[in-house]
């Protein structure tokens, strides 16, 4: 008997949607490529993806970057390979779904950036506070996001996962050799 294959396998395209706390539509990437997939994480890379805003602004991804998604933690992590080295872009979101139409999140505003040397900012912090109110985030969604930037930061201080630059080559390596079959 054949085993169902649940979810996309490795050379998949999948498109991105990331929403606000309120449901509604915040931005979708159209095709990124899946690496790899388990019971928890999916490691894919956008290369010159298209971008859509909710205001219907598009834009096209500069440089490409190995993007990883966990079912229980509460961040997603963009490592952006450029030129002068790997910067990380993290937002701090919805441990993540997945259904037939896209891989799907809540956006909750705060993001943390590090920089190839290893700087550290948190941004929108700002943002974070607005929404917060307008949208009744709650104690709860603000214990559990508080205690996922430790575990962030601690990640990125112990470059763990997608902060080893390893990892990041080892998965953009294999980006280009399924890209070159396809």
């Amino acid at each position: 008997m054949a085993r169902e294959v649940k979810g996309p396998r490795e050379g998949d395209f999948v498109a991105i949607k990331s929403y606000k706390h309120d449901g509604s539509l915040h931005r979708t990437w159209r095709d990124t490529m899946v690496l790899k997939t388990s019971e928890n994480a999916i490691i894919g890379v956008n290369d010159h993806t298209l971008v859509t805003e909710d205001d219907g602004r598009r834009w096209v991804t500069r440089e490409p970057a190995v993007v990883y998604f966990h079912k229980h933690y509460w961040f997603n992590v963009i490592a952006m390979i450029r030129d002068n080295g790997i910067s990380y872009y993290c937002n701090l979101a919805s441990p993540f779904v997945l259904d037939k139409e896209a891989l799907k999140y809540i956006d909750y505003d705060l993001d943390v950036k590090v920089f190839p040397d290893g700087e550290k900012r948190l941004l929108d912090a700002d943002e974070y506070e607005d929404f917060s109110k307008r949208w009744n985030y709650g104690p709860e969604i603000d214990r559990i996001l508080k205690g996922n930037v430790l575990t962030l930061v601690d990640w990125i201080n112990n470059k763990k996962g997608p902060f080893s630059e390893e990892y990041v080559n080892l998965w953009y390596k294999r980006y280009k050799d399924l890209s070159q079959h396809k």
